[in-house]
């Protein structure tokens, strides 16, 4: 983490991406701008290592930020996927769980309308990003305990909700 004179000076808003950049590497995360509209990091969470994906949409002002832990699902697990993320996303306020049918891949959605304005201020690029971190986080050992503990959807919502408070 910046200290917090770093963090005044970089205060300012700026182009969505750009600032997501900036994060980034404040961070020391190993990142990539592909184009005008897409930026991709790596980071190394507590369960597993996420790739972040942000997406910026000029034309409606919104901001896609995607979060993909390591899990792929097998097609004979997918429905108690399904059941298990339709359970996790009534938790949450912002942002959703997806699994891509294409691909098998989880991973956690959000957009954020900018506006008018069109730039994010570092507060909102660090609230976007650990927010999307803190979902994948407290929800990767529901998914693990759903595709390799063969536990219910609602067994492993449960027995990782307890696991999560006993670390506290």
């Amino acid at each position: 983490m910046m200290g917090n004179d770093e963090y005044e000076q970089d205060n300012q808003d700026a182009e969505p991406l750009d600032m997501l950049a900036s994060y980034f590497e404040a961070n020391g995360w190993a990142f990539q701008q592909s184009g005008d509209d897409e930026i991709a990091a790596t980071t190394q969470g507590s369960w597993t290592q996420y790739e972040l994906r942000a997406i910026w949409r000029e034309d409606d002002q919104v901001l896609q930020l995607l979060a993909m832990p390591d899990i792929r699902v097998p097609d004979e697990q997918r429905a108690a996927i399904y059941e298990t993320i339709g359970l996790i996303n009534e938790q949450l306020w912002l942002g959703h769980f997806e699994l891509w049918s294409s691909s098998g891949i989880v991973l956690f959605r959000h957009g954020a309308l900018l506006g008018d304005g069109e730039t994010l201020s570092l507060d909102q690029a660090q609230l976007l990003v650990e927010a999307a971190l803190d979902e994948c986080e407290r929800f990767y050992p529901v998914f693990q305990f759903v595709l390799w503990g063969g536990k219910s959807p609602a067994e492993a919502i449960a027995a990782s909700m307890i696991e999560t408070r006993g670390e506290a």
